[in-house]
């Protein structure tokens, strides 16, 4: 009995400190709802971090938008196609073919008040060719949805701003291809350099300085030969003037300058022209040929004004007719059917050429059209005849006729009938006459 009671008095101490023990532990543990609270917290601040560094790593990504279109032609008829060769390039004179005009792919990214475009063509019309067409940065203060903006500042390769065939858009002209006097003087619509445009209400305006060699002319295309640059600008309106019937017109100007390219010295030498044809050189067949000095490149001023409008009215039950015009007067700026090089003519040369035409849909689905050209690119040109020299005309004009049918303005077929007209043929006696070069084409067309 006296060994019993110790060990019951040791049992009942150590319950005794077990049970202090648990207290104590259960009163310094959180309860379940300061747990809950604490995970909650510990939760949202992972996701802020996470959102954070998402945000760093993928910051919004601008607006970006393709487009494009193709241009298949079959030209059916050329008066002046010939199964030769040009004697002087190589190059073939038939010009009854199929080709693909234009295919072109754009690519627009707008990023708040930032904006970027790129443009590629490619084209068979002097052989398989692709190239950049357009790249553009530019920088806009937006006016709203379906409006101009109040200014947009642009650098890069862009259109021309001068006229209105320049700056309008390929697939919505109804006739093939630019009249004779905007492709002569702004031979492939693109150039480098800066602009400002804008709008505000009906008003338009661009100014801009380029390079002053458009990308398709035929002396220093995408390049400038001299440090001057070419200032051209356009202000016009664009408004509606009753729901059905739409205005735009406007006044554009060029001034800048080209150059006259030098050339290199050259020796003296001899030759021999065996004119007898007995293949034995007499003293009388030889001529001696002078050196020359080389001469310097000179730059040239040239300039041109421009007016253009355009009326459209929403004829019911038929669709939209349009009324286009357009002329221009210029100096010196032919860059690609007749060259212009007033160093070597001695004189400036007058440039003078307008355009006039109508369209009108037959519904959605049909298009008709008419449009007369004429280009004159030297009016003081004159030659010598007999005993003294007369006046030349260079001129030429074109009367194309052309019918479409479409389909939701996205696809079109069109057959287009050229009247050409040129003043420089001759006939079998050498008096001047009109040179026919009348062309029948159609042409397949996607926009997308």
């Amino acid at each position: 009995m006296a060994r019993y009671l110790p060990s019951r008095k040791a049992g009942l101490g150590l319950v005794a400190t077990l049970l202090s023990v648990g207290q104590l532990a259960q009163a310094q543990a959180p309860d379940a709802a300061s747990l809950a609270r604490e995970l909650a917290a510990l939760r949202a601040e992972v996701a802020e971090l996470k959102q954070s560094v998402l945000e760093r790593r993928s910051p919004q990504l601008p607006n970006l938008r393709f487009s494009g279109f193709v241009q298949a032609d079959a030209v059916l008829r050329h008066a002046a196609s010939e199964d030769q060769l040009d004697q002087g390039t190589g190059m073939p004179l038939n010009e009854t073919r199929f080709l693909i005009r234009r295919a072109r792919l754009r690519a627009e990214a707008t990023y708040a008040f930032l904006g970027a475009a790129f443009e590629l063509d490619g084209n068979t019309t002097s052989g398989p060719v692709a190239r950049i067409l357009g790249a553009e940065v530019s920088a806009r203060l937006a006016a709203g949805p379906d409006r101009p903006p109040y200014i947009m500042a642009t650098v890069g390769l862009f259109k021309i701003p001068f006229g209105r065939e320049v700056l309008q858009y390929d697939p919505d002209r109804l006739p093939l291809e630019r009249s004779s006097v905007v492709r002569a003087l702004f031979p492939g619509e693109f150039d480098l350099g800066v602009q400002l445009s804008g709008g505000w209400r009906p008003l338009r305006y661009a100014l801009a300085a380029l390079n002053g060699e458009p990308a398709g002319e035929v002396g220093f295309p995408g390049r400038d030969p001299n440090a001057s640059k070419d200032f051209v600008g356009r202000i016009g309106v664009d408004s509606r003037i009753v729901p059905a019937l739409r205005l735009a017109a406007g006044v554009s100007g060029l001034y800048g300058s080209g150059l006259h390219p030098g050339a290199p010295a050259t020796k003296d030498v001899l030759t021999w022209r065996d004119d007898n044809d007995d293949g034995v050189v007499q003293p009388s067949e030889i001529q001696a040929l002078a050196g020359s000095a080389a001469t310097p490149s000179q730059s040239f001023a040239r300039s041109a004004i421009g007016l253009d409008a355009s009326l459209s009215w929403e004829v019911p039950r038929l669709g939209t007719l349009e009324l286009c015009g357009e002329v221009i007067w210029a100096v010196n700026l032919d860059r690609l059917l007749w060259p212009a090089d007033p160093v070597a003519a001695g004189r400036d040369l007058r440039e003078f050429g307008w355009y006039l035409g109508v369209s009108q849909e037959l519904t959605r689905y049909a298009r008709i059209g008419l449009r007369y050209d004429f280009y004159d690119p030297d009016a003081d040109d004159s030659e010598q005849r007999g005993g003294g020299r007369v006046p030349l005309s260079r001129a030429a004009d074109t009367l194309a006729v052309v019918a479409a049918a479409q389909y939701a303005r996205v696809g079109r077929l069109s057959i287009e009938y050229d009247h050409n007209r040129n003043a420089l043929g001759r006939t079998s006696g050498g008096a001047p006459t009109t040179l026919g070069r009348d062309t029948l084409t159609v042409r397949a067309q996607m926009v997308f």
